[in-house]
């Protein structure tokens, strides 16, 4: 039993979450998008996206695999789809190792000193524009987070540049204000792996506390990313935009060992920003995708054995992804101990 702030006891609230006549439970697919109408069928959506990784075979992180990964995002333009107005993307994101002299730094600046790698969790939120409902989301984040026996070190801002983006007003007003929470681990929890877990229940909890405390409307709040070990930048980008916009991704203190990159090319989809990405541990951003495949019980045509591409599989068909030692048989190009790769991923029939 945990203990209140006004000395009652009450459940925690992993274990209210699990309660349905006490939290909301989130949306699902079927509840949230559009209903089938002229040429659009929700059970026809698919995708055909690009992907691209590369990582220090040494574990020695660096600018220049940023750097890489970027490179490797707008070798992939051709992948990524354009909507009507051709300054907006289906989507684009970048998964990084947390850069932790970058972070120690940042938050230095506001007079907070951060423990060592591991000890803490970096969330990455989208948030609405409008800074009274920021500021009750973050009421909400930081109750659930005390609640679950860890602490909220400290806030910060992400800085970007939306100058490359489109200005056509209903577009622009759809952009997310960004916001990064720091968590600090409780002595309690033994090791990264624990630790990862209790994000897991932080997460889910907290977007169930945010949707049934906005009822279920939409309120522009999405959890981009939340772990000890990694950190997801992404948005509904071209695949040069993506580097234009987050000013972080440059930073001679952004350093990481590895880069994974998505670009996405959603076919009959509707893109939004709590769509493209399906989960805080992968950079892909095909998020509609596989929830329509699991609800209308569609499998891949061919056998898991046999992946259709090189060193991974498309986001859609629905198959395990490959191991990383698989994926580092298979690449082609070697350089300076690092490893590279660009993948193609055909179209689902």
């Amino acid at each position: 039993m945990a203990q209140a702030r006004n000395g009652s006891h009450s459940l925690p609230v992993s274990e209210k979450a699990m309660r349905k006549n006490e939290v909301a439970l989130r949306p699902t697919y079927d509840e949230v998008a559009p209903k089938a109408g002229g040429l659009f069928d929700p059970s026809r959506e698919h995708d055909a996206c690009g992907v691209g990784f590369i990582v220090n075979l040494k574990n020695a992180p660096s600018q220049k695999i940023v750097q890489n990964g970027l490179a490797i995002l707008e070798n992939l333009e051709h992948r990524g789809a354009v909507g009507a107005d051709p300054l907006m993307g289906d989507g684009a994101g970048i998964m990084v190792q947390i850069p932790h002299k970058f972070f120690v730094k940042e938050m230095g600046k506001q007079g907070i000193t951060l423990p060592a790698p591991g000890q803490y969790a970096v969330g990455f939120i989208f948030m609405p524009q409008d800074a009274e409902l920021r500021a009750k989301m973050e009421r909400i984040v930081t109750r659930v987070i005390e609640d679950e026996g860890q602490s909220v070190i400290g806030w910060r801002d992400v800085p970007s540049d939306n100058a490359s983006l489109s200005k056509a007003p209903e577009i622009a007003a759809t952009e997310p204000y960004h916001r990064q929470v720091i968590i600090g681990r409780a002595s309690e929890i033994a090791d990264e792996d624990t630790f990862e877990r209790k994000l897991y229940i932080i997460r889910k909890v907290m977007s169930s506390k945010i949707y049934s405390a906005f009822e279920g409307k939409p309120n522009d709040f999405y959890i981009v990313s939340m772990s000890c070990r990694t950190l997801v930048y992404k948005g509904m980008f071209l695949a040069a935009q993506l580097g234009a916009y987050y000013h972080d991704l440059h930073d001679a203190d952004f350093e990481s060992a590895l880069a994974l990159v998505h670009q996405r090319f959603s076919t009959n989809t509707f893109p939004s920003c709590a769509w493209h990405t399906p989960t805080g541990s992968s950079a892909t951003t095909a998020k509609s995708t596989p929830c329509a495949a699991t609800s209308t019980g569609w499998r891949p045509a061919r056998p898991l054995s046999r992946p259709r591409c090189s060193a991974a599989t498309s986001a859609s068909s629905g198959r395990s992804p490959i191991r990383v030692s698989r994926t580092r048989r298979a690449l082609t190009t070697r350089s300076n101990s690092c490893c590279a790769a660009v993948i193609r991923c055909p179209t689902q029939p």
